[in-house]
């Protein structure tokens, strides 16, 4: 799978900052595509867009920390450098808890901004990377029958094929054979594997009984 064009998303309701950092972004090598509002924004945002989002912390009507909290609601991971023009440390907290990338305070270093940026698109590959194999495991588990899914459940619970067999009332032999399914299915070849993707998908094992 190819990797998602990146591009910096500015928004900014100041028309000579937006012309400003489009210019900077652009030089330094950068797809920009800049947003008057944040409302703009969300009328033309791609939920599977790659890059990050340098927004505006103060702006009439919708403001960045509400488009932040939208932008959350909707599912999106795009990482968000703030900009602002006051230094509001109460803000910048709040904004970094929520998950924000950066903030920075406005004028920008354009280093500086330059350094959060390149840092925000390593972040968004590494939850895109994260967010791919998640859905893989996924689809994994969904060629697993329900009784297999019942086994793996065991499985990872650290209970032996005895233990599985008595608990779901049929031999080991049984158990066996759909073990050696789940691990074909599952495309792991240890254990270890198996329980590493079994927690990935948020799989509690069934612990054995005392």
């Amino acid at each position: 799978m190819s990797e998602a064009k990146e591009t910096v998303f500015l928004v900014d309701d100041d028309a000579s900052v937006l012309k400003g950092l489009r210019r900077l972004l652009t030089a330094a090598g950068f797809e920009v595509a800049a947003f008057e509002s944040p409302q703009q924004f969300l009328d033309h945002h791609d939920a599977s867009a790659a890059g990050c989002l340098v927004l505006d912390v103060a702006m009439p009507g919708l403001n960045g920390m509400e488009l932040q909290q939208e932008l959350a609601a909707r599912g999106s991971t795009l990482p968000i450098v703030f900009l602002t023009g006051h230094g509001d440390v109460p803000t910048s907290v709040q904004a970094m808890k929520r998950g924000a990338a950066d903030f920075l305070t406005k004028p920008v270093d354009e280093n500086d901004l330059l350094a959060a940026i390149r840092s925000a698109f390593e972040k968004g590959r590494a939850i895109r990377k994260t967010r791919a194999e998640t859905v893989e495991i996924e689809q994994r588990l969904a060629t697993l029958t329900p009784r297999e899914r019942e086994v793996l459940a065991h499985i990872v619970g650290g209970k032996r094929n005895k233990q599985v067999a008595g608990e779901l009332g049929t031999v080991e032999k049984t158990i066996k054979v759909h073990r050696a399914r789940v691990m074909e299915k599952m495309q792991v070849r240890s254990l270890a594997e198996l329980v590493r993707l079994a927690e990935r998908a948020g799989i509690r094992g069934t612990p054995p009984e005392n």
